[in-house]
């Protein structure tokens, strides 16, 4: 859906891959990635997982730029900075093995139609106002008539977790809250949701 951040000229790339099949596990443990342009890729740290055949020609995969110690020394290693990262990879791993490409572009076009439903239905709360001022993937912001802190709060009470107070970061934004819509939701859900924050509102 979008160009790659090579297309875009860029050289190195990161990003969150909780959303990769991991679930939230209150906050963790999650994993990140990384890419770089092929010039810069002997320069990254940590982990590199390579594709690489066995002698059998099978398909195989492999860590690659990575201190040897950790693997050979097991827990005599003094450079050991293994935790459950490895097993939020791994699900990653099964996760896009799974799903695919057209796997993973068709759930990028479910969060983008499911944000854009969900917009158009909380624009239908008098007092709410969706800002527009940049491109809706799944995460957009709206802008409540009291303090966003509070009305999470007792969203939370009803069973939604509503979103992420914008206050708590930007002192200027304690009415904005960053809403969240992935191919996880229903129409069902989207719609119960608006409802339950015009009832909140209204209190």
């Amino acid at each position: 859906m979008l160009k790659s951040p090579g297309e875009q000229g860029f050289d190195i790339a990161t990003g969150e891959g909780q959303s990769l099949g991991n679930p939230l596990s209150f906050g963790g443990p999650y994993l990140g990635f990384m890419a770089a342009t092929k010039k810069l890729v002997r320069k990254m740290p940590g982990r590199m997982v390579a594709k690489t055949v066995d002698t059998q020609g099978r398909d195989g995969f492999v860590l690659s730029l990575q201190a040897r110690e950790q693997h050979i020394r097991r827990e005599k290693a003094t450079s050991n900075i293994c935790s459950n990262e490895a097993l939020c990879a791994l699900r990653a791993h099964m996760y896009l093995s799974l799903i695919g490409k057209e796997g993973l572009k068709e759930i990028a076009s479910l969060c983008v139609d499911k944000a854009h439903y969900a917009k158009e239905r909380i624009k239908l709360i008098p007092s709410v106002k969706v800002m527009e001022s940049s491109p809706t993937f799944n995460e957009f912001t709206i802008k409540l008539p009291v303090d966003a802190g509070e009305v999470v709060g007792k969203m939370i009470e009803r069973g939604f977790a509503a979103g992420f107070p914008l206050g708590r970061y930007y002192p200027e934004m304690q009415n904005y809250m960053l809403v969240a819509v992935t191919e996880k939701r229903t129409k069902y859900e989207i719609g119960q949701y608006a409802e339950t924050l015009e009832a909140v509102l209204c209190q």
